[in-house]
Order: structure tokens, then sequence, then C-alpha cells
């Protein structure tokens, strides 16, 4: 499902992606020809037919492509006489049923089907280009293809007579690509040296014909999944437009196990947003079945009961796939329950219109964090267009504004080597060298960018930060001091303040400040220690991502789906502390990217690798593409101390740590708050924890006695009160100010007086407690349209130099001028006509 080696796909889209570089000639192949059985996801980028699912016979998430490969092997004969084979003598479909495609310049593939195969003439139906060239990109290896389809029967599609005509009686079985040609940059096609065979045929749809079926959905791999909808819901299957959601559940719980399975997992970006699409869609048809508890993670053990004899790995990962797809289930729903009612509200004003306003869609996304994809699909729903250029113009808006608060404009650069190409690194050896300055610019801050022919200087990069130091002159008094560097393109950018001299192109010493980057260095081996540590203790899924190096200190962001347990935090400290006290020494070698990972080696999925990597290893404990800096041995690092785990997005969990003294430093001051606590409260520190469980203890104690005492004065207070309630056209009405009263006093009161009207009413009720003023408001649901508590609250809160809010039924709020609070209730009171 991951494509290894591969940053320009999401997932694995077709059996060919994993023999790209054969077909390209980038490795030479181990091997000639190849079969293959390929688990395949087409739900983002490019090829999504995620809308699609459900609706169709054929559309899926996930599914499989059977394939055969030649490199340079067998060419067009072959794959199409064997194809014709397999289909016709081993599956032994009639061969009467069976057309084909091909291009319509293809003479040599019309000639094979005619005279070899047998196909007569006019089911052999020439296409153009959009349907039987396949070409890998705008340049690179291409060629014509030969499509397979099967005749379902005139009964599916009356009108349709030909494969060549839209329709659903034909059915595409299998794709032969000949890839012959290399596509040039000005377009022309010269002949390959290497003819290449690349073919597909979706397994979901040669099982539906063998099993002879009308669905994909109907055969063996989806059946018992819909039927265990059925029963979990209680609502009967159906093999119409109805059936819909249950035909979502059946592929989306096939496409999250299986990337679950293969280290994918819901998050915010990339591939973990696509699941994390998924499942929300799939939650919005468990809806339509009136089911609105997790559901999905139900289906986990059908999924590895079909599957698991084939995919071992989701049957040996069953509970931990159920656990994730459980725990964003739970997330999802809670979020949906917070803010999916203003939504609603939102669609709701929309539909005398029939758009959603884009102030309203970036309120929705930006203010109360509702993915688009979701406003989308309820918009769709209730019939409502989005107003998408609206939104994009407040995003920029937003963009704008956020780009204006930390830029800085600059000068433009001054040259001083016009055959300077790029900086050179030579920090990996040396925390000195002598080089040259090639180009310099002031910023508006008053800081100077420099670059340099050559450096020691580490650029921030992989999440560690960029290093500090001096460049000097060699041959004047120049002194630059260098705050942070940076790498931009080609260029790492030395930033800073110009002490001494000027830039000018000068020969300069540049000297990295060595205990800022050996203090980096521990912290940066640190992170991989710990990476393969949490890998031990809470299992393989965990996947980094995102981390911040700094001096002795790092913070780390991973996939996993639960907050870890203080004895699995101590599980972690205590690995990663041994293996600091084993004084493991650090490899780093280069190797090709390939062999990197045969080897073994942790590559991120958001970096982008060349063919050649760096490998940083820890003995056989640890092993990571990494181009950062780190310890010559693991004992350079001291010591390591967890200091916070929390969440750091759905699904991610966020680890900060320090190293070396400043962890050391953390348990002094820890020391020091449980010292100076035992003596306060006059207990050893072992009894502390006992001694705060009794003293919250008797705190609530006291709020409870307390909150009884206000219950009382409260109902007391309304006694008091109801002598006071006027009567306007049916209305009861009351304005009062009650002295010594704070916000929650008064809403008390007010539910004491509500309890004891029988019609509609306006309360206006103001409290004075510690010469603060409070005001609380309550009126009646069915005279909202006439009185509003809210805007008599901000009545009332200019009048005391405060305000408030609520809505039209109940309102509050507070005010510094305590002294015109009788005055504001009485004049809010007097003005109201219900």
């Amino acid at each position: 499902m991951l494509p290894k080696g591969d940053p320009t796909l999401l997932f694995t889209n077709a059996g060919m992606n994993q023999f790209k570089p054969y077909f390209l000639r980038i490795v030479e192949p181990p091997f000639t020809r190849a079969a293959s059985c390929q688990k395949c996801m087409r739900a983002g980028g490019k090829h999504n037919d995620l809308d699609n699912v459900g609706f169709t016979r054929r559309h899926h998430t996930f599914f499989e492509m059977l394939g055969n490969f030649s490199f340079g092997d067998y060419f067009k004969k072959e794959a199409i006489t064997w194809a014709w084979e397999l289909l016709t003598e081993v599956y032994g479909l009639p061969k009467d049923r069976l057309w084909i495609t091909i291009f319509r310049e293809d003479d040599e593939a019309f000639y094979i089907w005619r005279d070899e195969v047998g196909m007569p003439e006019e089911r052999i139906v020439r296409m153009g280009e959009k349907d039987n060239f396949w070409e890998m990109g705008d340049t690179g290896p291409c060629g014509p293809c030969s499509e397979i389809h099967y005749d379902l029967g005139p009964e599916l599609d009356p009108n349709q007579k030909s494969v060549a005509e839209e329709g659903e009686r034909f059915l595409e079985l299998w794709n032969l690509v000949f890839t012959q040609y290399n596509r040039r940059p000005d377009g022309s096609l010269e002949p390959l040296p290497h003819k290449n065979i690349d073919t597909g045929m979706g397994l979901e749809r040669i099982l539906a014909v063998l099993q002879g079926v009308d669905s994909n959905y109907h055969t063996d791999l989806f059946m018992p999944l819909i039927e265990e909808v059925e029963r979990i819901t209680g609502v009967k299957y159906k093999p119409t437009i109805e059936g819909a959601p249950h035909r979502v559940l059946a592929d989306h719980i096939r496409a999250l196990s299986f990337s679950i399975a293969d280290g994918i997992y819901p998050s915010n970006f990339g591939r973990g947003y696509v699941l994390r699409r998924i499942l929300r869609r799939a939650h919005r048809f468990a809806q339509k079945l009136d089911v609105h508890e997790p559901v999905l993670y139900r289906l986990v053990g059908v999924v590895a009961e079909i599957m698991g004899d084939t995919y071992p790995e989701v049957r040996l990962k069953k509970a931990e796939i159920a656990q994730i797809i459980k725990s964003e289930e739970e997330r999802f729903l809670k979020t949906i329950a917070r803010n999916i009612p203003r939504l609603a509200e939102a669609l709701e004003r929309a539909k005398e219109s029939g758009v959603l306003s884009g102030e309203d869609i970036f309120k929705l996304y930006d203010t109360y964090g509702l993915p688009l994809d979701l406003i989308e699909d309820y918009a769709k729903d209730a019939g409502v267009e989005m107003d998408m250029d609206g939104y994009n113009r407040y995003m920029a808006e937003q963009r704008e504004r956020a780009r204006k608060a930390v830029q800085f404009e600059a000068t433009p650069w001054t040259i001083f080597d016009e055959d300077y190409q790029a900086s050179e690194f030579v920090g990996y050896d040396t925390l000195e060298a002598d080089a040259k300055i090639v180009k310099a610019r002031r910023r508006s801050d008053g800081k100077w960018e420099i670059v340099l022919d050559r450096t020691p200087f580490y650029a921030e990069s992989g999440g560690q930060i960029g290093d500090r130091g001096k460049i000097t002159g060699l041959d004047d008094e120049f002194e630059f001091v260098v705050e942070d560097t940076q790498r931009i393109e080609g260029d790492i950018i030395h930033i800073g303040r110009i002490v001494k001299g000027e830039a000018k192109g000068q020969r300069v010493r540049a000297a990295v400040d060595k205990e800022h980057r050996l203090a980096c260095a521990r912290a940066h081996t640190a992170t991989h220690l710990m990476h393969a540590a949490l890998r031990e203790v809470l299992g393989e899924h965990v996947r980094q991502e995102g981390s911040l190096v700094e001096p002795d200190r790092l913070r780390f962001d991973f996939a996993h789906f639960q907050a870890m347990t203080p004895d699995e935090i101590r599980r972690v400290e205590r690995i990663v502390n041994e293996k600091i006290t084993e004084n493991i020494e650090l490899t780093v070698e280069y190797m090709d990217y390939h062999r990197a990972i045969e080897l073994g080696a942790i590559a991120l999925f958001t970096e982008k690798y060349g063919h050649k990597v760096r490998v940083v290893s820890i003995g056989d404990f640890s092993k990571e593409l990494c181009g950062g800096t780190h310890c010559k041995r693991t004992g350079d690092i001291g010591f390591f101390k967890i200091v916070k785990e929390e969440a750091a997005a759905a699904g991610i969990r966020r680890i900060d740590a320090y190293t070396g003294m400043k962890a050391l430093q953390w348990v002094w001051d820890v020391e020091d708050v449980v010292r100076e606590t035992s003596g306060v409260l006059a207990v050893e520190p072992s009894k502390l924890p006992l001694r705060a469980r009794k003293l919250v203890d008797e705190l609530e104690a006291e709020r409870e006695r307390a909150s009884a005492l206000l219950d009382r004065l409260a109902a007391s207070v309304a006694k008091e009160l109801r002598s006071k309630v006027e009567e306007r056209n049916g209305v009861k009405v009351l304005g009062a100010v009650v002295r010594g009263m704070d916000i929650e006093g008064l809403r008390r009161v007010a539910d004491n007086l509500i309890a004891g009207f029988d019609g509609q009413f306006v309360l206006v009720l103001g409290g004075v407690a510690k010469d603060r003023p409070s005001v609380f408001v309550r009126v009646h649901k069915d005279l909202t349209d006439k009185i509003s508590a809210v805007q008599l609250v901000r009545q009332i809160g200019r009048m005391i130099r405060g305000g408030g809010g609520g809505t039209a039924e109940k309102a509050e709020g507070g005010g510094r001028d305590a002294s015109k609070l009788d005055e504001a209730v009485k004049e809010a009171v007097s003005s109201l006509t219900p």
C-alpha cells in the first residue's frame, strides 16, 4: 500500500508501481519476468475513485491488481496469447463474450488478435490515445495498450451495442500495456532499446464474472462484510441505490484495515488525511443506517477472516487495527456532536440562496475545525453549492496576514563571486573552516544574511535547528555573529549581525559554537534512541510525524492512537538510558536508498530522498536515514528524561524530553518543589500524594456545603422577589438587583423563579459581589422573536462598563461600574413591550 522510494504517489495504485525503476532502467532488473497480486488504493491524488464508491458496481478504494510483467524479455505476441489462454482455457470464459480494444495505429496488435488468437475483426475496436495509449508522464516510457472487455449481456444496457460506446454492458477486465517508446521533450516518439510489458486485471472484476454475479460487491470478498453490516445495524441490504451505505462500509473497512496494517495511520496530512477522509465518509453513510456510535472497528474481524490467509499481517494486527479505528471513530463522533449543529445552521441559512457562503465555509473550517471534505459532503446532501471562490479569498487574506506577521523585507543580494553555484557543507568533519563570502544582503530587521562558498555551519533540517557561531575576516577586522543557519535551495544562509567591518567578498574563518552543536547532537542522537524505544514499547506502528531538536531538548511527534501510560513512559526512559550507559559507537554510511531500506533503515514518509542516502546507525538498536549531526557515542548524551507526553493532533502524540545537564537540572527542580511542598504540608515526600488527596477531599466537601448554602439562599431570595413580579400582557416581568450575589447565585435564583412560573416570562437580574456587578437574563422561548436576552445584557453592559454574551433565551455578563447597575436594570425592564 505504501509506495517505497516514490514520493510522487500517496498510495500504490497499480501493480507496476514497484517495478517503475526497472521500466525506467534506473535499476537493472534482477529478473526479466514477474507476476504479482498487488494491494492497491485509489482514494487520493490523480487516481481518486472515492466519490463513486458505493454507487457503482465496480469502483473501490482498496482493490487487488493481478498483473504480469516483462522487462526486456517477452513482448506483444506472448502477452496477448497468454492472456487469451488464461481467460478462455484456464478460467473458461466464453470466447464469444470477449471484446478487444487496441490503439488505432497498433497494427501489430490487430494482426496478433486476428491471426494468432482468431478474434473476429468486428470485435476488435480501434481507439484513440485517450483510451488506448499509456504514458507514465509528459516524457519517458510509453506505448499502446490493448484492453480485454467482457460482455455482461444486452439486458444490462440494451442501448449499448459496442465496446466503443459508453454504457454498463461491457466490463473492462484486463489491460495489456506495450511499453515500446520513449516520449521525448519535443513530443516525438523513439523506440525503446528494451521493450516492456505491464498488464493489470482487477481481481474483484474477474471474480464477479467467474462467480456469475452482477456486481463486485456481490462476490465472496464483500458479501460477508455486507451481511455483518446487516447484523450490526438491523437494516436489510438492497442491491439498489438504497444499499449504498452497506457497500460503502464494506469497501471502506478494507481500505482502512489494509492501510493500517501497512503502517499508514489516520492523521491531518498526506496519506493519513486520505484515511481520515475515508473513515469520515464511512460514518456519514453509517448515519444513514441510523448508527451514531463506533461501528467500523467491529468489521475488522470479518476482513481478517476473509483475507487473513493471503495477507497474514491483517490477522496478526487485527486487535491493533480495530483499536486505532475505534479511537478515530470516537474522536470523529465527538467532533460531529460538538460542531455539526453549527454546520446544520449554516446550511439551513444557505438553502434560500442555494449557496453556502465563503465566509461560513471559512469559519466552519478555521474556527470550528470541520474539514472541507466533510462540509462538502453535508452540503451535497443538503443540495447546497459551496462558494469556494469566497472561501479561497478568506484563506488568502489569512495567509497574507500571517505572511506579513513574520516576513522580513531584504535588499537584493550583493554578489561577490559570479561563478558560485552552491554552498559546500563540511560540518560533519570539522567545526571550523576557511571560506570566502560569495554573497550578502541586509534585512529590514537590521540582520544580515551571508552565504559562503563552503561552511561548517549546519543549516536547519530534519527538525534540528541551525548552528550558531562566528565568521571572522582572515585579512581584515570583519566579525559576524551567526544567530541561525538556514538552507534555501542550494544556499546555506548564515543569519546574524555584523559586529565589525563589512561583508565584501573577503576570505573568512567560519567557526561553529561548539557547545551549541554538541548539545544539539546529544538531543538528536537521543531522538533516534527514543524513536527505536517507542517502537519497541508501543509497537512498530509508531512513526515519526515531526520533530524539533534544540540544545539538550527534543520534541518528538509520533503516530499513536492513545496517551502513553506512566509505565510505558518509564520503560522508554529506561531503554534509552540503558543504551546511553552502554556507550554505543554511532556509525555513518552512505548507500543506495533501496539498499538502506532493505537493511531496515527507517525513512520518514514526508521526506524526499535521493538515490544516495546517509544512514546513521546506533549498533543494531537503531538505523535511520538522517542528515543531522550526532554524538560519537551514546554515552556523550549523559542522561535522558521525558518531561511531557501529550496529544499533538488527532492520532498524533507528542513527547518533550531533555538531555545532558538540562535533564539533570529538571530533576533537581522537581526535587526542590517536592522538598518545599513537603515542608509546607509538614509531611515526608513519600506521603505527599496521600496528604494532597486528603486536602482535595476536604476542599470538595467545603464546596458542596457552600453550594448547598447558596441553594438555600437562592431559594430565599427568589421567594422574596416573587412579590415584585409584574404582569404585562400576560407575561411575567421581573427586574431586580441582589446585593452580595455573584453570577452563579443569579443563575440559581432565576431557576427557582422560573420553576414557579406557568407561562411566559422575562427575568432581568443584577448582582453585586466584591464590588463587581453582574447581570443574568432569561426570556421565555416564545418571546424571543420580540425580546432578546443577549441584547438586554449588552444594553446593561454598556452602562456598567462591561459586556456579555449568550442567546436570545439566556444571556449573562458583567462590568466594572456597580454604581450604575440599578439604573441599568430599571431602564432595561422599562423598555420591555411583550
